[in-house]
């Protein structure tokens, strides 16, 4: 839309009234050579009395709904039929396809339909029979229409405006909460239905399914609009009246907007931006306590439902039944959202308000989001991480009496719950029997729980955080989500000290100085498996020794007695056996058979 100079209404001049009586029957500019049987020419002829003294008003339709009747001084636009009362016809201003247009009381037009057309209402139909003295009085109008002539003109009002008008506002509906309203040099999205003063409609954004965009108070738009949607809320549906001059004027707007016509709004505002705007965080939720907010680089993973400012969803994890992930402050994202998700806490609720410029701009995206569409995120933070984090351990309960801690291949039962970090319980050994199990650095779990096992004592609950690349990394495990950080609650429930990584037996005193002739315990220079396992046996009861836990003793120890046993003849003998050095942390002070 543009807006058009306003219009000035022309007076009756007397070089109008001079065309009147020698060139025809309607007149719109002095220099035009077409004339009207209703201009103000009556008062410049001696007019004779008819057979009817005064105007005769016949309203054979009268609209429902008259927001204001036609008063002197007020401008009109209509549409008639002027005929004779036999019904002829010798004038007609749909025959010229264009509609009559003058201002009420200043002898635009002759005095029988001046006086006639006041009180009308747009749409209503008159008919007015005009007595000669009132029409064109004893000297008639050329040709057209004879001395002393009783006229009659059948009518309907297109439209009506005063000068003193202004734009008449109507709110129709107004959203519960509107924290911000139309200001000039705002940005703007609406859907309006525009019609004429009488219902014509001349347009329609919903008929083009795209909104009307512009920037309020910059000329952009008619003044009329300009100055209607001040102060607008989104959501909100106003109606409004704009007289011509504060629309389209006396030129009119291509073939659907005649000149002079009043316009008619229905808006519903849709959006609502400045272009100076930031994004707008609101935390709906705080978790308490937040022991690390996120910064550019984390990599974070969050549910969010999508909407655009009128409510409209148009994208949600939710629906597609998974967390979006990514990293924050690196570009993976619109700039909006890659800044409001800085500095959020695990399990926060924000609200972020992306005005487009830090959306998807002019363009837009797809057919769900239009170009210069304001977005609203509602985000839910599930976890983020950095690659850089540890473990997180807090010891949440400790006994009083710790004689050993628990390590590398120590054979350990614990308890534990997994969680995500909002509260999704995963796993928990309740559900089972007996405690789990585990050698620690046997790989038989995830590293990052594993690491958090190490130096607890029994009777001692932690809990822990794991990061993914210590848990089950980018693609997760069974119901585990992608690049999850998990929550993990243990209590360690049994410990049995390990032995090395490779070994079978340790020694946890000094190994027998003549250890060949410890074993041979009948001193026959050979050690069957039944003489070798009563002598590990033996050491074990007695605390000098430990075998590799977790596994059936009988079977470890037969493996030991292999190993001994080079020839595979079922007896060691004093060749065969060799002491094993330790080659860890523990070689000095432990040997193996």
């Amino acid at each position: 839309m543009q807006q058009s100079n306003k219009q000035k209404a022309p007076e009756a001049t007397s070089q109008q009234i001079f065309h009147v009586y020698t060139s025809g029957l309607l007149l719109q500019e002095p220099t035009t050579v077409v004339l009207s049987l209703l201009l103000a020419t009556w008062f410049s002829v001696e007019c004779n009395p008819g057979p009817i003294d005064d105007i005769a008003v016949d309203r054979y339709f009268i609209p429902k709904s008259c927001f204001r009747e036609v008063k002197s001084g007020d401008f009109v636009r209509y549409h008639y039929n002027g005929t004779f009362t036999d019904g002829k016809l010798f004038d007609s201003s749909y025959d010229r396809g264009a509609a009559f247009f003058g201002q009420v009381g200043q002898k635009w037009q002759i005095a029988g339909v001046d006086k006639g057309i006041l009180g009308m209402c747009v749409n209503e139909h008159r008919r007015i029979t005009v007595p000669p003295h009132l029409a064109y009085g004893s000297q008639g109008a050329g040709d057209k229409v004879p001395p002393d002539t009783t006229l009659v003109f059948d009518l309907v009002l297109l439209d009506i405006f005063n000068r003193a008008d202004q734009v008449q506002t109507k709110v129709i509906s107004t959203p519960k909460e509107c924290k911000r309203s139309v200001m000039r040099t705002d940005f703007v999205r609406f859907h309006f239905n525009g019609t004429l003063l009488d219902g014509t409609v001349f347009d329609s954004s919903y008929k083009r399914s795209q909104t009307q965009d512009s920037v309020v108070g910059e000329g952009w738009l008619i003044k009329g609009l300009d100055e209607g949607l001040l102060g607008m809320c989104v959501g909100e549906i106003r109606h409004f009246i704009i007289p011509p001059f504060l629309a389209f004027g006396e030129k009119g707007y291509g073939t659907e907007i005649p000149p002079h016509a009043s316009l008619v709004y229905h808006i519903l505002l849709e959006d609502l931006h400045n272009p100076k705007d930031d994004i707008v965080v609101e935390v709906v939720e705080a978790p308490e306590p937040c022991t690390r907010k996120s910064v550019a680089g984390d990599y974070i993973r969050y549910n969010y439902n999508a909407s655009l400012l009128n409510g409209i969803t148009f994208d949600s994890s939710y629906q597609h039944n998974q967390t979006y992930n990514t990293y924050i402050g690196m570009g993976y994202m619109i700039s909006g959202i890659d800044k409001g998700l800085q500095g959020v806490c695990t399990g926060e609720r924000r609200r972020i308000i992306l005005p487009p410029h830090l959306a998807y701009g002019q363009q837009g995206a797809g057919k769900d989001i239009p170009g210069s569409a304001v977005l609203v995120f509602d985000i839910h933070v599930i976890d983020f991480h950095n690659v850089k984090d540890p473990v997180h351990v807090e010891t949440t309960h400790k006994p009083e009496v710790c004689n050993e801690t628990s390590e590398v291949n120590d054979f350990i039962e614990y308890h534990y719950n997994c969680s995500l970090l909002d509260g999704t319980l995963l796993f928990t050994s309740r559900d089972y029997e007996t405690p789990q199990d585990v050698v620690l650095g046997g790989g038989k779990i995830i590293d990052g729980l594993d690491e958090a096992l190490r130096n607890m004592c029994v009777g001692e609950r932690r809990t822990v955080i794991v990061p993914p690349h210590l848990g089950h990394g980018e693609k997760g495990a069974g119901i585990v989500p992608g690049s999850a950080v998990l929550r993990f609650e243990l209590d360690l429930v049994s410990l049995q000290k390990g032995v090395p990584e490779g070994y079978l037996f340790i020694w946890l005193e000094e190994s027998p100085v003549q250890l060949f002739e410890a074993l041979d315990s009948n001193q026959d220079q050979q050690v069957p498996l039944e003489e070798f396992s009563q002598f590990i046996k033996q050491q074990v009861l007695e605390g000098k020794g430990r075998l590799k836990p977790a596994q059936d003793p009988d079977s470890v120890i037969r493996d030991m007695f292999k190993n001994q046993d080079r020839n595979a003849d079922g007896l060691i003998t004093q060749d065969e056996l060799k002491l094993k050095v330790d080659e860890d942390v523990e070689k000095t002070r432990h040997e193996e058979l």
